[in-house]
């Protein structure tokens, strides 16, 4: 094995531009929406809005009508994937990745152990499948009354908690479809979409993890082994990189860390040209890395949260520089720090943009979108 030291160090910048690059946030690609979802292995959907926001923000000519569509025809699902949130993937993705990060799941429900004792969570998940099979969608509220007609002493919380995490439940419509609202109720995958092969178990299972590992590269990299383990929210995916050293290209970044990539992914010059991109609250571009400096700068560090609370972003360069909202046709842009003319005129553009194309139903009363520069709390 080649020594760590002779890898080649991959500068900020470049690491930035090869990212915004495969998140198709260089230039809009001319892709449909599910090609799409399924190239960035899903959409970070914790709110109904945000999978629309970022697909507008990647492809030409998105429109929200494209996304709902899919969704309503189960062509993509919302689901508990990755970190255990709520994930819009397509309906293979859902079927493939999900049965991966269920040894997440199961330690998830460890920490509820305490309100689960004398419950066998083999019962627990069974009863739970046939009930939200057995008829319409439920809420989880439903589930957790059915549960505990089983286990009247168990802790109700804890009860709906091994249920999410033991079962591939789906979000289904009209939850998730833009411009309609809906409770959210629940089935398990496979009464949704059908069923589809799991990871299965040795080699094959090991195939589905590489498989894994280089659809991520493609979507995030370059990327460190606890990069992608951070956005998976799994543990001990080394094995899995060591299996595949011989196919990927290695670099080093600038605090020496080990960064893997596929050989002949994009990798831009530095100075290519990031156009402003306005991106919803919990877009995976800012989640799915344990370095994250490629896109925010260590004076932006943690200003796109508050509590447990994200903000909407403003990329500006390439980088994390600023905070958005938009209410009654107007967007209001929060800039960290003091911005040329020129980048404050290609913001305007690009809000522009995505008022005309997001918020129809938003105007002012004047019939007209403005962009102005303020204070998102003001």
């Amino acid at each position: 094995m080649a020594s760590r030291t002779t890898h080649p160090v991959i500068g900020t910048r470049s690491l930035n531009r090869a990212t915004l690059a495969r998140q198709l946030l260089l230039g809009r690609a001319g892709m449909s929406a599910r090609d799409a979802v399924g190239h960035l292995l899903g959409l970070q959907a914790q709110n109904v809005k945000p999978p629309y926001y970022q697909l507008h923000a990647r492809l030409a000519g998105f429109r929200p009508a494209e996304l709902a569509g899919l969704m309503e025809s189960r062509e993509v699902v919302r689901m508990v994937t990755m970190r255990s949130t709520i994930h819009t993937h397509t309906a293979h993705d859902a079927l493939t990745l999900r049965p991966l990060v269920q040894p997440a799941r199961d330690r998830e429900v460890g920490h509820f152990r305490k309100g689960l004792v004398g419950v066998d969570l083999e019962r627990l998940t069974a009863r739970a499948r046939a009930f939200v099979e057995a008829g319409p969608p439920r809420t989880m509220g439903e589930i957790r009354e059915e549960l505990l007609t089983q286990w009247p002493g168990a802790d109700p919380q804890s009860l709906a908690v091994a249920a999410r995490c033991r079962l591939p439940l789906v979000q289904v419509t009209p939850r998730g479809v833009w411009g309609r609202s809906g409770q959210v109720r629940l089935t398990t995958l496979e009464n949704w979409v059908g069923s589809g092969n799991a990871a299965g178990s040795g080699n094959a299972a090991d195939a589905a993890v590489d498989d894994l590992v280089l659809r991520y590269l493609g979507g995030f990299g370059p990327a460190s082994v606890q990069d992608m383990q951070t956005w998976a929210g799994l543990t001990r995916l080394r094995e899995a990189f060591e299996r595949l050293r011989p196919r990927l290209v290695v670099f080093r970044d600038e605090s020496g860390a080990e960064l893997f990539d596929l050989p002949d992914a994009p990798r831009p010059d530095p100075d290519v040209p990031a156009p402003p991109r306005f991106l919803p609250e919990f877009d995976n571009l800012l989640l799915s890395h344990a370095d994250r400096t490629r896109v925010i700068p260590a004076e932006a560090k943690g200003r796109n949260w508050a509590g447990n609370q994200a903000y909407r972003t403003l990329l500006l360069d390439g980088f994390l520089a600023g905070l958005w909202k938009a209410d009654a046709g107007v967007l209001t842009v929060e800039l960290f720090a003091p911005a040329s003319n020129a980048a404050k005129d290609e913001i305007v553009a690009e809000g522009e943009l995505l008022l005309a194309a997001m918020e129809e139903d938003q105007r002012s009363p004047s019939g007209r979108w403005s962009v102005r520069f303020g204070s998102i709390h003001g």
